[in-house]
């Protein structure tokens, strides 16, 4: 549950739909000169990102890379099917009719059909990677009947018997009926959230049922507690509750072999005798489906800090499923940024400074902060739930009792950063929302900066800081975890921001620095982010949620003081910070009281805070700031196709280094990873 996801702003330019993978990573082009942009389609941007440096790295490790980005890629169809049960029927279907359709391709109704496929690639599925909510074909079903039924049969996913007609007429409610699998998250107060998500976690159980489940294996005097559910799918049998595991053999066997597969040629290469050993026990998780193994590869993981290259790879995080449980599959393949990296060594270096010094109460804080490792990294492959939408920033592991006694790893993707904040130059954004002129000249000077070292303290310290306290249930705070987690790793890099010894360790040349990053803050969380929401909708993705609720809480506690004011200017509503020292007060007794709350598992107090300041949009508001955005012809969401990698063997096939090739064409990507990591059966 620790990342910034990636929501960038980012220029509208052609789309590309002729493969072209010509440019390489050995022969680089300028970043004013490489084309980020490789398509556009509906509110999605996808880019591609450079790996800067990669050709100075060792044959060992680039060998090393490959074996890790082969193991990120071969998950793929464990995500898909995570998220809604139909997921790879219907991807399936849909790479049969893209391959194969002999009907007139140049017509209106196929174009909205290949912008509906973007869709479905982008979010791993038929609900939208972020708001969670099912979008609906811009064609009409007859089409769809007609698409189907003109495509070859040998490559559609028949069932024995079943004709193509047949199929489509299966897909067609799934796919057509608004009210049919709504939502792949529901979190909605007063639903039952395991009922009414169309996720694939649970099947035959109730809410009531999954919690007291899991209450019965938990054991709250347990001083390292296991993740209860984290590999698991929740099924009836013979009319009990049960668990069927993700393992080799398993639920995702056949994938979970291939992954397998690849990590053990990644073993045998690994760049130390630990790395090696901390690969052993994650492929005897895959083999076995044990959380303590997990456990233990997760602590010896969080331990290994020093290597150049690193990944994850597992079923980690837990935004999919309503009740906090469920870890949807993922991985990333990394290598240092070195330069970059003495930032973050500044601010971990710190860390027991910034831990002794924190607003929250002084039983809530860590007496000693252990293993407190970050760094800034270039990303080198994406997978599973972290492609095409990419986190700027993780940290890991997420366990409790992990990260206070064996510490934890904060990254920062550089390289994904990098190619976001390029394409938003230029976007004419902050000339619509900032509050003046003054605002924007500040934006532009220091943006960049106080948005790297949010994510820094963010990472590296805030979700690192405070401690539960004895007794409290780590699942306590059930469908508000997560948004109170991201609550609190902001707020702790809210508060720090504005401390002068930001300026003392040389991390901020200038309070300016601060300022931006309060402005951005702000602005985005009580006016601009709900562009991303559609009319009538409430917030209900946990990093929107935690953005909403410190903006209109800080707002409301400091109104007496106008310590931010909310203006209308020729019908159009800005923000704007009028004092930044209050505000950086109300941060920190924010901070208190959210740390108060997870430490203790107050339930009732999260559920209040976010309810009551994160969910609920302004219909007026709303609509205006759609309309402004609207006009600047942006696409509010971003994600990345890929490099390819292809290995070069020497003697006896040894590989003796790997070539890069940068690839603009997304649709290209999607449809070779359909017919290479395509390794589940379909369900119909």
């Amino acid at each position: 549950m620790k990342k910034i996801l990636l929501t960038g702003i980012v220029v509208s330019m052609g789309i590309a739909l002729i493969t072209s993978c010509g440019q390489t990573a050995d022969k680089p082009a300028l970043s004013e000169e490489f084309t980020y942009e490789v398509d556009r389609f509906e509110d999605i941007s996808v880019l591609k990102y450079r790996l800067p440096g990669f050709d100075k790295l060792s044959a060992g490790e680039k060998e090393f890379i490959y074996y890790l980005s082969e193991a990120a890629l071969c998950g793929r169809d464990i995500l898909w099917d995570q998220n809604f049960r139909y997921n790879l029927l219907i991807r399936k279907t849909i790479e049969a009719v893209m391959a194969s359709y002999a009907g007139d391709r140049d017509t209106d109704e196929f174009k909205a059909f290949i912008t509906y496929a973007k869709r479905v690639f982008f979010a791993n599925g038929i609900h939208h990677h972020y708001s969670n909510d099912k979008f609906i074909p811009g064609f009409s079903e007859e089409y769809f009947l007609q698409l189907v039924s003109g495509s070859d049969g040998s490559l559609l996913p028949l069932k024995e018997g079943e004709t193509a007609g047949g199929l489509a007429s299966m897909l067609a409610p799934i796919l057509f009926d608004p009210s049919l699998y709504a939502k792949k998250v529901d979190q909605s107060e007063g639903v039952d959230m395991i009922v009414s998500s169309a996720n694939n976690f649970y099947e035959g159980v109730t809410q009531a049922e999954v919690e007291a489940y899991y209450l019965s294996l938990s054991d709250p005097s347990d001083p390292r507690p296991l993740s209860w559910g984290l590999n698991t799918k929740v099924v009836k049998k013979d009319g009990k509750v049960v668990e069927i595991p993700y393992r080799s053999g398993g639920l995702y066997g056949p994938a979970i072999d291939q992954i397998v597969m690849w990590l053990e040629k990644a073993r045998d290469v690994a760049l130390s005798e630990s790395q090696k050993k901390e690969l052993e026990l994650l492929i005897s998780f895959y083999k076995t489906g044990d959380l303590k193994t997990w456990d233990e590869y997760n602590v010896m993981w969080a331990e290994n800090t020093s290597l150049p290259v690193d990944y994850i790879n597992g079923f980690i995080e837990t935004y999919g499923d309503p009740l906090g449980l469920k870890a949807t599959w993922e991985g990333v393949v990394d290598y240092k940024d070195v330069e970059a990296s003495r930032r973050t060594a500044i601010i971990t270096g710190n860390a027991q400074w910034f831990e002794d010094n924190s607003p929250i109460d002084p039983q809530y804080r860590k007496e000693k902060v252990k293993g407190v490792a970050a760094s800034v990294i270039n990303v080198a492959m994406l997978g599973g739930d972290c492609y095409p939408a990419s986190p700027l920033g993780i940290n890991l592991p997420n366990s409790n009792w992990i990260r206070t006694e064996a510490g934890s790893k904060s990254v920062t993707l550089a390289n994904i950063t990098d190619a976001k904040d390029i394409v938003s130059r230029g976007s004419g954004f902050l000339e619509e929302f900032a509050y003046d002129q003054a605002e924007i000249d500040r934006a532009v000077k220091w943006a960049s900066l106080s948005d790297a070292l949010h994510t820094d303290l963010h990472e590296c310290i805030g979700h690192a800081s405070g401690k539960l306290a004895p007794g409290t249930d780590p699942n306590a705070l059930k469908n508000y975890a997560s948004p109170l987690e991201e609550m609190r790793a902001d707020l702790f890099a809210l508060y720090y921001m504005m401390d002068p010894k930001m300026t003392e360790l040389g991390l901020m040349p200038s309070g300016e620095t601060a300022k931006a990053g309060y402005d951005n803050y702000i602005r985005n969380g009580l006016l601009t982010q709900i562009v991303r929401i559609r009319p009538g909708k409430d917030i209900e993705q946990a990093h929107m949620r935690c953005r909403s609720t410190i903006a209109h809480w800080v707002f409301e506690k400091g109104f007496a003081d106008n310590v931010i004011e909310v203006v209308k200017r020729e019908g159009k509503t800005f923000a704007t910070i009028t004092d930044y020292q209050k505000l950086r007060i109300l941060f920190g007794q924010m901070l208190k009281e959210v740390q108060r709350i997870k430490s203790e598992g107050d339930f009732e107090a999260g559920k209040n805070m976010i309810e009551n300041y994160g969910v609920k949009i302004d219909k007026d508001l709303h609509m205006e700031m759609l309309a402004r955005y609207e006009k600047l012809n942006l696409a509010p969401y971003s994600g990345f196709v890929n490099p390819v990698m292809t290995p070069v063997t020497g003697k006896k096939g040894k590989i003796t280094d790997v070539h890069i090739e940068y690839c603009s064409d997304y649709l290209d990507q999607m449809l070779e990873y359909g017919k290479k990591y395509s390794f589940l059966p379909v369900v119909h």
